[in-house]
């Protein structure tokens, strides 16, 4: 089964973006791990708002892997071979990770990190925190109670910017995750 990581900035007080979108306070003076964990990935699942804020960042980044962009009401292919998943996310994702090939990026945003979350779809969580507070914007995870996970600590990471990076499996529950939609 293909791994499904979670590979996500956020600052101190959990927020993944402003309100208004904008990421203009993440720390770009080095890699931080990216460029390995994306030579490990061959696949990016991103929301469309994500996918639209990829977009205004230029130079489109992902040509080279296939990159899937849930959404309710957008259908269809992109103009970078991006393609669109607007139903049944849940088969399309256990489809997904029968299939043959290399890891798999939640690239984000939040309204799709809750969805994995509820469905426990996520195996790694790997979180860079910066140290900003930004008192309000994008969540990385929604308060909800049927959220509650236990993680289980693989590696820690500090850089001298004041950046921590911790990644975490996720410990899985034994209860039947169809309850959360009765």
């Amino acid at each position: 089964m293909r791994k499904i990581s979670l590979f996500i900035a956020s600052s101190l007080d959990g927020y993944i973006a402003r309100g208004s979108g904008e990421v203009d306070w993440l720390f770009t003076d080095q890699d931080y791990g990216y460029t390995e964990f994306f030579t490990q990935v061959d696949t990016l699942i991103m929301g469309h708002k994500t996918y639209q804020q990829v977009l205004s960042f230029g130079d489109y980044p992902y040509q080279e892997k296939e990159v899937f962009i849930f959404s309710r009401t957008e259908q269809g292919e992109t103009d970078n071979q991006a393609k669109f998943v607007s139903s049944d996310w849940e088969g399309f994702i256990n489809t997904l990770r029968q299939s043959s090939g290399g890891n798999i990026w939640l690239v984000g945003g939040t309204q799709i990190i809750y969805f994995f979350l509820l469905k426990g779809f996520i195996d790694e969580l790997i979180l860079s925190i910066h140290p900003i507070i930004l008192g309000s914007g994008r969540q990385l995870i929604v308060n909800d109670s049927s959220l509650e996970t236990m993680l289980i600590l693989q590696d820690v990471k500090s850089f001298d910017s004041g950046l921590l990076q911790v990644t975490y499996t996720f410990k899985r529950k034994n209860t039947d995750i169809t309850d959360i939609f009765v």
